[in-house]
């Protein structure tokens, strides 16, 4: 679950990071209560007015803007709301739809009053699952993409590697600041930063945490400016509170569709959809479509219920899809039975009636399988069956090529 900037800056702010303070608005009414509020807690006279969505580059699409006064602040933040924000980042890119802005966050100047004596970097956390172990990822470089300077200047990229058994040790925040060339009190402030954004990570269940930048103020202040924050879905349950924080605007709105129903899926941008039960079988399903010549349109797994309601939601859910050329059902019958699995499958398909307009074929392994093919083969409906893998892959390569 991904998070806005000014909910991972509150996150952060609980574990005691410092953070760039600010005040967020979703209406233009409140921006000039918003902006002497941030005065009065901070002594800021400029302010920085930035657009919230889920993604970066926002700076780029004209969706963060610097205000010397509150005429400036109101304007900017009037321009900013309701406007379709395009970054590399959102769908599409530049050349895509952009995502709506409903909130701004109007943040303190922390470059001031020294804009000269401030140094920006980049630091990151997350997980290396090759090493199992996190990972601290930083650089002088900050401010930039960081994919750009990795490219370009890996050297100037470093990696420190946590055993999540031993936690962060002292030596390693002290590396940190060492290789970003800090001394004297900067030094021991990102010290403290490393450690207690780590401390922050482990104690959320985060995925990532991306610091960018992470700045060196005038006064050898560490502060973080900007945040991405992804917490683990599978953890939220431990975080209630975190997870009332989800923003479903932000998300694909058949995945929030698919979620209400109960059902696992992530849209691609193939033209065979997939109807699986279980992640793995999922998985190589898609690689079976890769191999037939397809390209697979979605990740859907229906779980251990694939009964004639749930099919049915999975069968609409997928042809929202207007690329889907064909739907291939990979279904294994351990904890369900094939023989139900099929009869689920052309219930849904008799319920559906004209609105299912592609090519289906359904493969059935386990028990009740040959049961399940005849229930297939004799519905008279226009359902192609198969048990080997090596059929499905046929079937779905002949359909697409005819």
């Amino acid at each position: 679950m991904n998070l806005h900037e000014y909910q991972g800056k509150e996150l952060l702010k609980k574990y005691g990071v410092a953070i760039q303070e600010g005040v967020v608005v979703d209406n233009v009414d409140n921006v000039e209560s918003a902006f002497k509020q941030l005065q009065e807690q901070t002594g800021t006279e400029f302010a920085v007015v930035k657009a919230q969505i889920h993604a970066g580059g926002r700076g780029k699409g004209g969706g963060v803007k610097l205000a010397k006064n509150l005429d400036e602040v109101k304007e900017h933040a009037g321009n900013i709301l309701g406007m379709m924000l395009k970054t590399p980042q959102t769908p599409g890119g530049l050349e895509g739809p952009g995502k709506l802005v409903r909130k701004v966050l109007i943040a303190e100047d922390a470059y001031a009053p020294d804009f000269d004596a401030c140094k920006e970097f980049y630091v990151s956390i997350l997980m290396d699952r090759e090493r199992k172990c996190n990972v601290i990822i930083y650089s002088t470089e900050g401010g930039m993409d960081i994919e750009a300077v990795a490219e370009q200047t890996p050297h100037l990229v470093h990696k420190e590697y946590v055993d999540p058994a031993l936690g962060l040790l002292p030596f390693q925040t002290r590396k940190v600041a060492f290789n970003l060339g800090l001394s004297g009190k900067a030094f021991k402030e990102m010290t403290k930063f490393i450690a207690k954004l780590y401390t922050a990570f482990v104690g959320s269940d985060a995925s990532l945490f991306e610091i960018n930048p992470c700045l060196k103020t005038g006064d050898d202040r560490i502060i973080a400016v900007d945040s991405k924050v992804s917490l683990d879905d599978n953890a939220l349950f431990r975080h209630k509170d975190l997870a009332e924080w989800r923003d479903t605007d932000e998300e694909d709105p058949i995945e929030v569709e698919a979620q209400s129903y109960g059902l696992n899926f992530v849209k691609l941008d193939g033209n065979v959809g997939c109807m699986v039960n279980g992640a793995g079988l999922a998985m190589a399903t898609m690689d079976v479509i890769k191999l037939s010549g397809g390209d697979p349109a979605n990740f859907l797994d229906v779980g251990g219920t694939a009964d004639a309601s749930r099919v049915e939601q999975a069968f609409r859910i997928i042809l929202k899809d207007p690329n889907v050329k064909a739907i291939l059902i990979n279904i294994f019958g351990g904890i369900v039975r094939c023989d139900r699995v099929a009869n689920g499958v052309v219930d849904a398909y008799k319920n559906m009636g004209d609105a299912i307009s592609v090519p289906i074929i359904v493969r059935l392994q386990g028990t009740n399988a040959d049961i399940a093919k005849e229930i297939i083969d004799n519905s008279g409906l226009e359902v192609r069956s198969a048990i080997l893998l090596q059929e499905a892959a046929d079937l779905v390569k002949e359909v697409l090529e005819n």
